[in-house]
């Protein structure tokens, strides 16, 4: 008996980082952020190729994240109510399948209806993500795991520009047909992943009714604004326009414009990979707050670099911010939410994140018409600012 308890002990002392399940999970949020991080690169090719003025680009983002608005509420009462696995496998086909269909369309609308299409897949899968950790995990190992899914997904997220960008030397088209990727994904969390799965149904009109009041929290308002805050900034100045600025004023090529969005990511998978670390000597409020002055400081120098690779320095620094802020997010979000509400929460705050994604290009697409590419970044710095104040007055109780 003394045996068995010691190899549980063992057990749980075992890195999250080691266990199939977790390994399973970061699968699918590597999936999630394939499907912007990796075309951006093509975008200028794209816009040649297809004849789009480049003030239209957003929309291939735009229509990928709107679903996620949409659809996140519907998406958390399902997976609270019928389970996990039932929402992300046919969202992972879906994407898979949609996504890849997007190599092969010649026709600007049909690409961005099969980018919808594509978007309704993502929906659920990047919450649903942080749901499962959710499950599987409590107090320190939740927020290490938290912390290793973010700078795993990180890595994704620097890897996919330079791949992509490297594939658009052949051809817009190619970086979209890493979707594919989506569908053996899908097929592990199919037959493989073990999880806790919601026991049976209730009553939706009493769910509902005990969910709103669970959500009237000044605090979790709060940690949403930050989410689609976080994604405003990202999508909307560096991952839309930077890439723009780079073909601008350096006349860097796609391969280039890649390298240089990947350096974003990994200062984001070195930081976050030490959030367990800093959570021990910082609140994840100070945290959340400490990313926004981080954002503004990034945003503020990128117009004043003088050569292509002083950009590094700015990329360094907002993904420092991303590092510190997103998880941090995510784990004060799933010590809040009570478990019988644990995916809602977590998807009302995957559509605030939808939010940021949808609202981030076509907001800085405004700034760059009235003022040019600086004005994206000025305009950012004063947002970064705006949701500092807000979120610290959100979380001071």
């Amino acid at each position: 008996m003394g045996s068995s308890e010691e190899n549980i002990q063992l057990k749980r002392r075992k890195p999250v980082y080691q266990e199939l399940n977790f390994q399973i999970i970061c699968a699918v949020s590597l999936i999630a952020v394939i499907g912007v991080s990796s075309v951006t690169p093509a975008f200028p090719k794209l816009a040649k190729a297809l004849t789009v003025s480049p003030s239209n680009l957003g929309l291939l983002i735009t229509v990928f994240t709107l679903p996620t608005v949409i659809l996140g509420p519907v998406i958390g009462v399902a997976a609270d109510r019928w389970g996990r696995k039932k929402i992300v496998v046919p969202s992972l086909f879906l994407f898979g399948i949609a996504g890849t269909a997007c190599a092969f369309v010649r026709d600007f609308n049909l690409l961005l209806f099969l980018r919808l299409l594509q978007g309704i897949g993502a929906a659920s899968l990047l919450s649903l993500s942080i749901t499962l950790i959710g499950d599987l995990y409590t107090e320190d190992r939740r927020t290490e795991a938290m912390g290793y899914n973010a700078s795993i997904s990180s890595v994704g997220t620097a890897a996919y520009p330079t791949i992509g960008g490297a594939l658009a030397t052949f051809g817009w088209f190619y970086p979209f047909a890493l979707s594919l990727l989506a569908i053996p994904i899908g097929l592990l969390v199919l037959f493989v992943l073990k999880n806790p799965e919601p026991q049976g149904d209730r009553n939706l009109r009493e769910y509902l009714k005990n969910a709103g009041k669970v959500l009237r929290n000044r605090q979790l308002f709060g940690l949403f604004t930050a989410s689609c805050a976080n994604f405003i900034l990202l999508y909307g100045a560096f991952i839309t326009y930077l890439p723009q600025l780079i073909n601008d004023s350096f006349k860097a090529p796609s391969a280039t414009i890649g390298i240089l969005l990947s350096s974003v990511s990994v200062a984001i998978t070195i930081t976050s990979s030490q959030l367990g670390k800093l959570a021990v000597r910082y609140k994840p409020t100070t945290l959340i707050r400490a990313s926004f002055v981080l954002y503004a400081i990034a945003l503020l120098i990128v117009p004043f670099m003088p050569s292509l690779w002083f950009l590094l320095i700015p990329n360094t620094i907002f993904g420092i911010g991303i590092g510190i802020g997103f998880p941090s997010i995510q784990t004060l979000l799933a010590d809040l939410a009570p478990r019988e509400y644990l995916a809602t929460i977590l998807s009302i705050n995957g559509t605030f994140f939808g939010l940021g994604q949808t609202l981030g290009p076509l907001l800085m697409g405004i700034a760059f018409g009235l003022g040019g590419i600086s004005s994206v970044f000025y305009a950012g710095v004063a947002f970064a600012i705006f949701i500092f104040f807000v979120f610290r007055y959100c979380t001071c109780m």
